[in-house]
Protein backbone atom coordinates (compact mmCIF):
# COMPACT_ATOMS: atom_id res chain seq x y z
CA UNK A 1 0.00 0.00 0.00
CA UNK A 2 1.31 3.53 -0.63
CA UNK A 3 -0.17 4.40 2.97
CA UNK A 4 1.07 2.14 5.50
CA UNK A 5 0.40 2.69 9.33
CA UNK A 6 3.56 3.79 9.75
CA UNK A 7 3.32 6.94 7.31
CA UNK A 8 0.05 7.29 8.62
CA UNK A 9 0.99 7.87 12.34
CA UNK A 10 4.85 8.33 12.73
CA UNK A 11 5.31 8.65 16.16
CA UNK A 12 2.19 7.55 17.42
CA UNK A 13 3.27 3.88 16.40
CA UNK A 14 7.47 5.04 15.85
CA UNK A 15 7.98 1.53 17.31
CA UNK A 16 4.18 0.29 17.62
CA UNK A 17 4.33 2.11 21.75
CA UNK A 18 4.07 4.80 23.23
CA UNK A 19 7.33 7.34 23.37
CA UNK A 20 5.94 8.74 26.63
CA UNK A 21 6.93 6.21 29.36
CA UNK A 22 5.91 2.85 31.14
CA UNK A 23 2.61 3.10 28.90
CA UNK A 24 1.46 1.69 25.92
CA UNK A 25 0.26 4.96 23.36
CA UNK A 26 -3.49 4.19 23.60
CA UNK A 27 -4.42 4.60 26.98
CA UNK A 28 -8.07 5.25 26.52
CA UNK A 29 -10.14 3.02 28.66
CA UNK A 30 -12.44 0.10 26.87
CA UNK A 31 -15.11 1.53 24.36
CA UNK A 32 -15.63 4.81 23.15
CA UNK A 33 -16.19 7.68 25.97
CA UNK A 34 -19.21 10.49 25.43
CA UNK A 35 -17.42 13.57 24.47
CA UNK A 36 -17.85 15.69 27.58
CA UNK A 37 -15.67 13.30 28.73
CA UNK A 38 -12.27 13.48 26.51
CA UNK A 39 -9.75 16.26 27.76
CA UNK A 40 -10.87 19.42 26.91
CA UNK A 41 -8.45 19.83 23.72
CA UNK A 42 -9.86 16.97 22.14
CA UNK A 43 -13.25 18.45 22.34
CA UNK A 44 -15.29 20.43 19.38
CA UNK A 45 -13.75 23.97 19.16
CA UNK A 46 -15.58 27.18 17.15
CA UNK A 47 -13.19 27.29 14.48
CA UNK A 48 -14.59 29.21 11.67
CA UNK A 49 -11.62 28.13 9.13
CA UNK A 50 -12.40 24.77 9.67
CA UNK A 51 -16.19 25.23 9.69
CA UNK A 52 -15.48 26.74 5.92
CA UNK A 53 -12.90 24.05 4.80
CA UNK A 54 -15.44 21.49 6.04
CA UNK A 55 -18.21 22.75 3.57
CA UNK A 56 -15.71 22.94 0.70
CA UNK A 57 -14.83 19.40 1.71
CA UNK A 58 -18.48 18.01 1.55
CA UNK A 59 -18.70 19.24 -2.41
CA UNK A 60 -15.79 17.09 -2.91
CA UNK A 61 -16.93 14.43 -0.50
CA UNK A 62 -19.86 14.85 -2.33
CA UNK A 63 -18.39 14.39 -6.02
CA UNK A 64 -16.83 10.86 -4.71
CA UNK A 65 -20.40 9.42 -4.12
CA UNK A 66 -20.64 10.35 -0.40
CA UNK A 67 -24.22 11.13 0.36
CA UNK A 68 -25.89 14.07 1.50
CA UNK A 69 -27.37 11.49 4.56
CA UNK A 70 -23.84 10.64 5.22
CA UNK A 71 -22.27 13.76 5.43
CA UNK A 72 -25.25 14.97 7.63
CA UNK A 73 -24.90 12.06 10.00
CA UNK A 74 -20.81 12.36 9.78
CA UNK A 75 -20.40 15.95 11.15
CA UNK A 76 -23.46 16.63 13.38
CA UNK A 77 -21.54 16.34 16.39
CA UNK A 78 -18.15 16.80 14.63
CA UNK A 79 -15.66 19.24 14.94
CA UNK A 80 -11.92 21.14 15.36
CA UNK A 81 -10.16 19.38 18.02
CA UNK A 82 -7.38 21.88 18.27
CA UNK A 83 -5.41 18.88 21.01
CA UNK A 84 -5.33 16.70 17.88
CA UNK A 85 -3.03 19.41 16.09
CA UNK A 86 -0.91 19.65 19.04
CA UNK A 87 -0.10 16.32 18.65
CA UNK A 88 0.27 16.08 15.50
CA UNK A 89 2.82 18.94 15.24
CA UNK A 90 4.62 18.14 18.29
CA UNK A 91 5.59 14.37 17.50
CA UNK A 92 8.93 12.95 17.96
CA UNK A 93 9.88 9.93 16.61
CA UNK A 94 11.61 8.25 19.59
CA UNK A 95 14.74 6.04 19.95
CA UNK A 96 14.23 3.72 22.59
CA UNK A 97 16.85 0.44 22.62
CA UNK A 98 14.91 -2.76 21.92
CA UNK A 99 15.66 -3.59 25.30
CA UNK A 100 13.52 -1.00 26.86
CA UNK A 101 11.20 -1.49 24.05
CA UNK A 102 10.59 -5.34 24.85
CA UNK A 103 10.37 -4.82 28.40
CA UNK A 104 7.23 -2.88 27.22
CA UNK A 105 6.19 -4.50 24.55
CA UNK A 106 6.83 -8.50 26.20
CA UNK A 107 5.47 -7.09 29.92
CA UNK A 108 4.87 -9.06 32.89
CA UNK A 109 1.20 -7.30 32.26
CA UNK A 110 1.13 -8.33 28.86
CA UNK A 111 2.23 -11.40 28.46
CA UNK A 112 -0.15 -12.23 31.78
CA UNK A 113 -3.00 -10.85 30.00
CA UNK A 114 -2.39 -11.88 26.62
CA UNK A 115 -2.06 -15.96 27.87
CA UNK A 116 -5.83 -15.44 29.53
CA UNK A 117 -6.96 -13.08 26.46
CA UNK A 118 -5.43 -16.28 24.01
CA UNK A 119 -7.05 -19.05 26.15
CA UNK A 120 -10.52 -17.00 26.31
CA UNK A 121 -10.43 -16.69 22.89
CA UNK A 122 -8.73 -19.85 21.32
CA UNK A 123 -11.80 -21.21 19.78
CA UNK A 124 -11.59 -18.27 17.14
CA UNK A 125 -8.13 -17.41 17.44
CA UNK A 126 -7.97 -21.69 15.75
CA UNK A 127 -10.65 -20.88 13.15
CA UNK A 128 -8.60 -17.61 11.97
CA UNK A 129 -5.07 -19.51 11.67
CA UNK A 130 -7.09 -22.17 9.74
CA UNK A 131 -8.73 -20.03 7.71
CA UNK A 132 -6.12 -17.47 6.65
CA UNK A 133 -2.64 -19.07 7.44
CA UNK A 134 -2.06 -16.96 10.41
CA UNK A 135 -0.86 -18.45 13.65
CA UNK A 136 -3.05 -17.58 16.49
CA UNK A 137 -0.75 -16.61 18.90
CA UNK A 138 0.54 -13.71 15.99
CA UNK A 139 -2.32 -12.62 15.93
CA UNK A 140 -2.99 -12.47 19.47
CA UNK A 141 0.44 -10.68 19.68
CA UNK A 142 -0.66 -7.96 17.52
CA UNK A 143 -4.10 -7.59 19.29
CA UNK A 144 -1.97 -7.13 22.51
CA UNK A 145 0.62 -4.85 20.89
CA UNK A 146 -2.03 -2.65 19.65
CA UNK A 147 -4.71 -2.07 22.50
CA UNK A 148 -3.33 -4.21 25.06
CA UNK A 149 -6.23 -7.10 23.88
CA UNK A 150 -9.19 -4.80 23.53
CA UNK A 151 -8.50 -2.29 26.85
CA UNK A 152 -7.58 0.63 24.67
CA UNK A 153 -8.99 1.27 21.65
CA UNK A 154 -8.76 5.34 21.61
CA UNK A 155 -12.14 6.96 22.50
CA UNK A 156 -11.31 10.22 19.98
CA UNK A 157 -14.23 10.73 17.25
CA UNK A 158 -12.18 9.42 13.81
CA UNK A 159 -14.36 12.31 11.57
CA UNK A 160 -13.11 14.75 14.16
CA UNK A 161 -9.79 13.50 13.89
CA UNK A 162 -9.09 13.42 10.22
CA UNK A 163 -11.28 16.68 9.10
CA UNK A 164 -9.01 18.32 11.87
CA UNK A 165 -5.88 17.54 10.36
CA UNK A 166 -7.26 17.56 7.11
CA UNK A 167 -8.07 21.34 7.35
CA UNK A 168 -4.71 21.66 9.31
CA UNK A 169 -2.60 20.80 5.95
CA UNK A 170 0.59 19.67 7.54
CA UNK A 171 -0.91 16.34 6.02
CA UNK A 172 -3.66 17.46 4.37
CA UNK A 173 -4.30 15.69 1.25
CA UNK A 174 -3.44 11.95 3.53
CA UNK A 175 -5.70 12.99 5.94
CA UNK A 176 -8.12 14.13 3.71
CA UNK A 177 -7.99 10.55 1.61
CA UNK A 178 -8.97 9.31 5.39
CA UNK A 179 -11.55 11.27 5.78
CA UNK A 180 -13.14 10.39 2.45
CA UNK A 181 -12.20 6.55 3.74
CA UNK A 182 -14.25 7.01 7.38
CA UNK A 183 -17.27 8.50 5.35
CA UNK A 184 -17.23 5.62 3.18
CA UNK A 185 -16.96 3.34 6.20
CA UNK A 186 -20.23 5.17 7.68
CA UNK A 187 -21.79 5.05 4.29
CA UNK A 188 -21.06 1.33 3.93
CA UNK A 189 -23.73 0.61 7.18
CA UNK A 190 -20.48 -0.83 9.36
CA UNK A 191 -20.65 1.28 11.82
CA UNK A 192 -22.52 4.75 13.37
CA UNK A 193 -21.09 7.97 13.05
CA UNK A 194 -21.39 8.24 17.45
CA UNK A 195 -19.07 4.54 17.42
CA UNK A 196 -16.40 5.83 15.04
CA UNK A 197 -13.67 6.43 17.50
CA UNK A 198 -10.01 5.67 17.44
CA UNK A 199 -6.86 7.02 18.37
CA UNK A 200 -6.10 10.70 17.98
CA UNK A 201 -5.17 10.55 14.55
CA UNK A 202 -7.65 7.93 13.37
CA UNK A 203 -6.39 4.52 14.03
CA UNK A 204 -9.50 2.40 14.72
CA UNK A 205 -10.71 -0.78 16.81
CA UNK A 206 -9.04 -3.79 18.66
CA UNK A 207 -6.16 -3.81 16.09
CA UNK A 208 -5.81 -0.04 14.87
CA UNK A 209 -6.78 0.04 11.51
CA UNK A 210 -6.63 3.62 10.16
CA UNK A 211 -9.57 3.92 7.46
CA UNK A 212 -7.91 2.94 4.02
CA UNK A 213 -6.62 0.11 5.57
CA UNK A 214 -10.12 -0.84 6.72
CA UNK A 215 -11.44 -0.26 3.49
CA UNK A 216 -8.74 -2.58 1.95
CA UNK A 217 -8.78 -5.16 4.51
CA UNK A 218 -11.35 -5.60 6.92
CA UNK A 219 -13.81 -8.45 6.89
CA UNK A 220 -17.06 -9.64 8.25
CA UNK A 221 -15.73 -12.79 9.95
CA UNK A 222 -19.11 -13.25 11.94
CA UNK A 223 -21.70 -13.31 9.33
CA UNK A 224 -23.73 -10.30 10.45
CA UNK A 225 -23.20 -8.37 7.43
CA UNK A 226 -21.06 -5.46 9.33
CA UNK A 227 -17.31 -5.49 9.74
CA UNK A 228 -17.07 -3.82 13.34
CA UNK A 229 -13.34 -3.76 14.51
CA UNK A 230 -14.67 -1.30 17.24
CA UNK A 231 -17.15 -4.41 19.17
CA UNK A 232 -16.84 -5.71 22.46
CA UNK A 233 -16.36 -9.21 19.87
CA UNK A 234 -13.06 -8.61 18.90
CA UNK A 235 -13.57 -11.61 16.01
CA UNK A 236 -13.90 -9.15 13.38
CA UNK A 237 -10.67 -6.95 14.07
CA UNK A 238 -8.83 -10.22 14.64
CA UNK A 239 -9.63 -11.94 11.53
CA UNK A 240 -9.24 -8.52 9.38
CA UNK A 241 -5.56 -8.51 11.33
CA UNK A 242 -5.02 -12.20 10.14
CA UNK A 243 -6.65 -10.89 6.27
CA UNK A 244 -3.89 -7.86 6.29
CA UNK A 245 -1.10 -10.51 7.22
CA UNK A 246 -2.33 -12.95 4.30
CA UNK A 247 -3.12 -10.54 2.03
CA UNK A 248 0.59 -9.04 2.41
CA UNK A 249 2.63 -12.37 2.59
CA UNK A 250 2.64 -14.38 5.22
CA UNK A 251 3.68 -17.86 4.72
CA UNK A 252 1.72 -20.45 6.33
CA UNK A 253 3.82 -22.87 8.82
CA UNK A 254 7.24 -19.90 8.72
CA UNK A 255 7.67 -18.96 12.09
CA UNK A 256 8.62 -15.32 12.22
CA UNK A 257 12.27 -15.96 13.77
CA UNK A 258 14.03 -16.71 17.02
CA UNK A 259 16.59 -15.46 18.77
CA UNK A 260 19.88 -16.63 17.12
CA UNK A 261 21.54 -19.83 18.41
CA UNK A 262 20.65 -23.83 18.59
CA UNK A 263 16.84 -24.43 17.49
CA UNK A 264 16.63 -21.25 15.84
CA UNK A 265 15.04 -21.61 11.90
CA UNK A 266 17.49 -20.45 8.99
CA UNK A 267 16.98 -16.57 7.80
CA UNK A 268 18.41 -13.54 8.02
CA UNK A 269 20.39 -12.38 11.57
CA UNK A 270 19.94 -8.80 12.61
CA UNK A 271 21.68 -7.42 15.46
CA UNK A 272 18.58 -4.55 16.57
CA UNK A 273 20.60 -2.79 19.48
CA UNK A 274 24.26 -3.23 19.56
CA UNK A 275 25.83 -5.59 22.15
CA UNK A 276 22.56 -7.01 22.21
CA UNK A 277 20.72 -10.25 21.60
CA UNK A 278 20.57 -11.49 17.36
CA UNK A 279 17.90 -12.73 15.79
CA UNK A 280 16.95 -14.73 13.04
CA UNK A 281 14.45 -14.18 11.14
CA UNK A 282 12.42 -14.96 8.27
CA UNK A 283 10.54 -13.69 5.67
CA UNK A 284 7.19 -13.48 7.67
CA UNK A 285 9.43 -11.26 10.13
CA UNK A 286 9.49 -8.85 6.94
CA UNK A 287 5.32 -9.19 6.71
CA UNK A 288 4.70 -8.38 10.19
CA UNK A 289 6.73 -5.27 9.07
CA UNK A 290 3.94 -4.30 6.85
CA UNK A 291 1.76 -3.42 10.10
CA UNK A 292 4.66 -1.46 11.48
CA UNK A 293 7.70 -0.63 9.50
CA UNK A 294 10.18 -0.73 12.75
CA UNK A 295 12.14 -4.27 13.32
CA UNK A 296 11.89 -3.68 16.90
CA UNK A 297 7.98 -4.12 16.50
CA UNK A 298 8.53 -7.12 14.42
CA UNK A 299 10.79 -8.56 17.23
CA UNK A 300 8.49 -7.26 19.65
CA UNK A 301 4.85 -9.00 17.82
CA UNK A 302 7.01 -12.36 17.91
CA UNK A 303 8.50 -12.38 21.19
CA UNK A 304 5.36 -11.23 22.50
CA UNK A 305 3.86 -14.63 20.94
CA UNK A 306 6.31 -17.01 22.32
CA UNK A 307 6.01 -15.11 25.82
CA UNK A 308 1.78 -16.32 25.39
CA UNK A 309 2.56 -19.66 24.33
CA UNK A 310 4.60 -20.43 26.96
CA UNK A 311 8.30 -19.57 26.03
CA UNK A 312 10.36 -18.38 27.83
CA UNK A 313 12.73 -15.13 27.73
CA UNK A 314 15.66 -13.95 25.93
CA UNK A 315 18.54 -15.53 26.60
CA UNK A 316 21.10 -13.25 25.53
CA UNK A 317 21.81 -9.99 27.56
CA UNK A 318 22.04 -5.96 26.30
CA UNK A 319 24.49 -4.01 27.34
CA UNK A 320 24.39 -1.11 30.01
CA UNK A 321 22.66 1.62 28.88
CA UNK A 322 24.51 5.52 28.26
CA UNK A 323 24.69 6.02 32.09
CA UNK A 324 26.57 2.88 33.00
CA UNK A 325 23.26 1.07 33.93
CA UNK A 326 22.04 -2.04 33.24
CA UNK A 327 18.40 -2.86 33.14
CA UNK A 328 18.34 -4.30 36.98
CA UNK A 329 20.36 -1.12 38.12
CA UNK A 330 17.34 1.21 36.53
CA UNK A 331 14.33 -1.31 37.98
CA UNK A 332 16.43 -0.75 41.37
CA UNK A 333 16.73 3.09 40.93
CA UNK A 334 13.07 3.06 40.08
CA UNK A 335 11.85 1.22 43.40
CA UNK A 336 14.50 3.35 45.72
CA UNK A 337 12.75 6.52 43.92
CA UNK A 338 9.39 5.16 44.65
CA UNK A 339 10.71 3.79 48.41
CA UNK A 340 11.19 7.50 49.24
CA UNK A 341 8.08 9.20 47.85
CA UNK A 342 8.80 10.06 44.03
CA UNK A 343 6.75 8.38 41.87
CA UNK A 344 8.65 6.84 38.48
CA UNK A 345 5.79 5.20 37.39
CA UNK A 346 6.60 1.82 38.12
CA UNK A 347 9.59 -0.33 37.93
CA UNK A 348 10.14 -1.84 34.61
CA UNK A 349 13.50 -0.91 33.89
CA UNK A 350 12.31 1.97 31.33
CA UNK A 351 13.59 5.29 31.80
CA UNK A 352 10.68 7.63 31.08
CA UNK A 353 9.15 10.69 31.67
CA UNK A 354 7.85 9.45 35.08
CA UNK A 355 10.67 8.32 35.69
CA UNK A 356 12.99 11.33 34.38
CA UNK A 357 10.41 13.83 36.70
CA UNK A 358 11.04 11.63 39.64
CA UNK A 359 15.14 12.49 39.25
CA UNK A 360 14.17 15.85 38.50
CA UNK A 361 11.96 16.47 42.03
CA UNK A 362 14.71 14.22 44.05
CA UNK A 363 17.26 15.80 42.38
CA UNK A 364 15.54 19.52 43.47
CA UNK A 365 14.38 18.71 46.62
CA UNK A 366 18.50 17.34 47.61
CA UNK A 367 19.72 20.45 46.50
CA UNK A 368 21.07 18.67 43.42
CA UNK A 369 21.62 19.93 40.08
CA UNK A 370 18.05 18.68 38.12
CA UNK A 371 19.11 17.51 34.92
CA UNK A 372 16.31 14.36 35.56
CA UNK A 373 18.77 11.69 34.12
CA UNK A 374 19.81 8.57 35.89
CA UNK A 375 23.20 8.19 36.66
CA UNK A 376 25.23 4.91 38.99
CA UNK A 377 26.25 8.33 41.52
CA UNK A 378 22.71 8.91 41.34
CA UNK A 379 22.07 4.84 41.95
CA UNK A 380 24.28 5.04 45.36
CA UNK A 381 22.67 8.12 46.85
CA UNK A 382 19.19 6.66 46.73
CA UNK A 383 20.44 3.54 48.15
Amino acid sequence: MSITRRTFALGLTALGLSACTNQVLRTAPRGAKPVAELPADLRPTPNPGYTDWVQGFKSRAAAQGITETTLTAAFRNAGYLPGVVDRDRNQVEFKRSLEDYLAIAASDERISKGRAAFARHRTTLNRLESTYGVEAEIICAIWGLESLYGERRGNVPVISATSTLAYDGRRGALFEKQLLAALQILQSGDITADRLTGSWAGAMGHTQFIPTSYQAFAVDYTGDGRRDIWSEDPTDALASTAAYLQKNGWTRGVTWGAEAGPGAPAGRIIQPQEGGPEFSVTRNFNVIKRYNNSDAYAIGVGHLSDRITGGGPLRGSFPPDAYGLTKDDRITLQQRLAAQGFDPGGADGVIGSKTRAAISDYQARNGLPVTGEPSRDLLRRLG
